[in-house]
């Protein structure tokens, strides 16, 4: 089977390592790609937004089955336009994406279909917003995609002000801020819940617990995740069944009754409150950095169930699990995620090999153009986030201890990491 993924961050490594473990699998390729993915793959350079490149790709290869990695193919018709080719693809339609695609429309969902989330309000004016703000904390979002920077949590009404000029007015977000959602702020433990759905029936994955925030302690702007760690001791076992009942049930039945049945993987960001959990978000593919520590618990062959997601066949379906945690670490050019650069090398890839149970994603690197023809090649940094360091260990605390050993060994000028990653899951388990 050739299979092509689509994407360039950590999460598409992630899911390229996995697949390249399936006996069915012959050929790899993924769009765009990078370094790291290059090793297992072969990258094709064509952007993720390039929807009919990527389908006359597919077609002139012979694909037989493609897996979307990141979210804005998804939300601009990739699935329908395979689909229409008869072309064989893991993801939502683009109707259905806009679980994702539009913060408005998944709040809409959730009313309708009584799923627990923060009570909310939408604007698409500036000032009409500015005047709801009577109590905060509050936390404003961009209605649109933003690559996971587009929520901001507002501690005053001077910041929620600040927060509505830049997104509304100064247009920091661009389409996606012409409606933001003012919604009351949860408070709570995090949690991230990921399921496959082939728009009956789901499967759940393990859990997982992000960390968003840039800095040690939950401080500083939200990123696109600066680590995980799995499982979530918060997320007992009765609240698992409560979240899989009370959120995921209500939103793929839903998702049907709308005649947009939801096929693909679908990411519930979850806030556990002392009221039970609350839906903070919806995604629609696998989560970044979450994907980083779920799939190397996943002992089962991934291709098998995002193949039957993809043609509606999951029903009785089970996944295996290692039952040792996983933890990621993900390292970040310094200033990330505001102004960063880029073309650092990166030094420690022959230590980090020496370690067992750890393995390096790449997020944002690149290969050297060489000189001459036998110099060996470096990696470079090429993003904002640029490897995610992932150990796995008995418990939480060896899998901690494991992927910061190895964390030290990798070093890039200005390379920046919270230290902090999975303490969080020591309290609770404590």
């Amino acid at each position: 089977m050739k299979i092509l993924v689509i994407g360039s961050g950590g999460r598409e490594h992630a899911i390229v390592w996995k697949i390249n473990k399936s006996p069915r699998v012959k050929k790899i390729f993924c769009a765009p790609g990078n370094a790291g993915i290059s090793e297992i793959a072969e990258c094709i350079d064509i952007k993720v937004e390039d929807v009919e490149g990527l389908v006359s790709f597919a077609k002139r290869e012979g694909i037989d089955f493609t897996v979307v990695g990141s979210e804005a193919p998804l939300v601009l018709g990739v699935v329908d336009r395979f689909s229409k080719e008869g072309l064989k693809i893991f993801g939502p339609t683009e109707k259905a994406a806009r679980l994702e695609g539009s913060k408005v429309f998944a709040k809409e969902i959730m009313a309708r279909y009584g799923v627990p989330t923060a009570d909310f309000s939408v604007f698409s004016d500036f000032n009409l917003a500015k005047a709801h703000i009577k109590k905060t904390p509050v936390v404003i979002k961009a209605d649109g995609l933003c690559a996971g920077k587009g929520v901001i949590v507002a501690g005053s009404a001077d910041e929620a002000e600040s927060a509505l000029y830049e997104i509304m007015v100064e247009n920091k977000f661009g389409k996606a801020g012409s409606k933001v959602i003012i919604e009351d702020c949860l408070e709570g433990e995090e949690a991230s819940i990921l399921v496959f759905s082939d728009g009956k029936n789901f499967i759940p994955l393990v859990s997982s617990q992000d960390h968003k925030r840039v800095n040690d302690f939950d401080l500083g702007p939200n990123t696109g995740g600066m680590g995980a760690y799995s499982p979530a001791p918060a997320v007992t076992d009765s609240i698992f069944d409560r979240i899989l009942k009370e959120v995921i049930s209500p939103v793929i039945c839903g998702m049907e009754k709308e005649g947009m049945p939801y096929r693909g993987v679908l990411y519930a960001g979850i806030m556990l409150t002392k009221d039970g959990p609350k839906v903070l978000e919806f995604n629609v593919r696998f989560g970044d950095p979450e994907t980083q520590v779920v799939l190397p618990r996943m002992k089962s062959d991934l291709v098998d169930f995002l193949f039957d997601a993809a043609k509606g066949s999951l029903a009785g379906k089970a996944i295996e699990w290692d039952r040792r945690s996983s933890v990621c670490v993900v390292l970040t050019s310094g200033g990330y995620p505001g102004e960063y650069e880029k073309d650092k090398p990166i030094l420690g890839f022959e230590e980090i090999k020496k370690i067992e149970d750890i393995t390096l994603f790449h997020a944002g690197t690149k290969l050297e153009k060489p000189e001459t023809r036998v110099e060996r090649r470096r990696y470079l940094t090429d993003g904002g986030r640029v490897l995610g360091v992932t150990g796995l260990g008995n418990t939480i605390k060896e899998a901690i201890e494991k992927t910061y050993r190895a964390v030290d060994k990798i070093s890039f000028k200005g390379m920046h990491y919270r230290r902090d990653i999975g303490a969080k899951a020591l309290h609770i388990s404590a």
